[in-house]
């Protein structure tokens, strides 16, 4: 082979690299610029989950498939930050009402006091919030695996004379993808049109 044919071999070469480089950098989507949210590197498939939803039946992540899922760690008893995130969670769902049906987020409240809170009481609690909520409870072993999983810190008080208790827990929103995937969490302070906003833009870059 001569040093001409050689050299064009590698030009060619390189102008289809430039080429595959050029397309790939035209198709790829900048990440989204958001404001409250942390999107993580890629997605995170749950873990197998064997809980049971407001309704008494299985609530694992088929549960989770094909929808937006907004994922929330608390309880029926909690006095304060538990009523004030489903109050904003139910104000960003409606904030996101235009979207389409399959875009809009379904939202799970996930009890961290299975003792005390049975299916029949997570159906009326988050009800109150918003007819479409979710609830789900299951064993204490169940429930530990999946706030193990997506870090959610849980500390179960000693039972006092009476009987009660107190529940301390980490008040992220976690978002779960229609694959049943993390994809991003929401910290606190929460704000329903903060939400909202990064919700959008994290479904305009999918």
């Amino acid at each position: 082979m001569t040093r001409t044919a050689r050299i064009a071999i590698i030009a060619l070469a390189a102008l289809a690299g430039a080429v595959s480089a050029y397309v790939v950098t035209r198709n790829a989507k900048a990440p989204p610029v958001l404001g409250t949210a942390t999107l993580l590197d890629a997605p995170r498939p749950l873990p197998a989950m064997a809980l049971v939803g407001q309704d008494g039946q299985p609530f694992d992540t088929s549960k989770l498939r094909g929808h937006w899922t907004l994922m929330f760690f608390g309880f029926a008893n909690c006095p304060d930050i538990c009523p004030t995130t489903l109050a904003v969670l139910a104000e960003a769902k409606r904030a996101l009402a235009d979207l389409p049906a399959a875009s809009q987020p379904q939202v799970v409240l996930v009890s961290v006091d299975p003792g005390r809170d049975t299916p029949e009481q997570l159906a009326r609690y988050v009800a109150h919030f918003d007819p479409s909520f979710l609830g789900a409870t299951g064993s204490p072993e169940a429930i530990e695996a999946l706030t193990r999983e997506l870090g959610v810190a849980v500390m179960i008080g000693a039972p006092g004379a009476d009987g009660s208790y107190s529940v301390d827990h980490s008040a992220a929103v976690f978002l779960i993808d229609p694959d049943a995937a993390y994809v991003a969490v929401f910290g606190t302070p929460h704000a329903a049109d903060a939400i909202a906003r990064d919700f959008r833009a994290i479904l305009d870059a999918r």
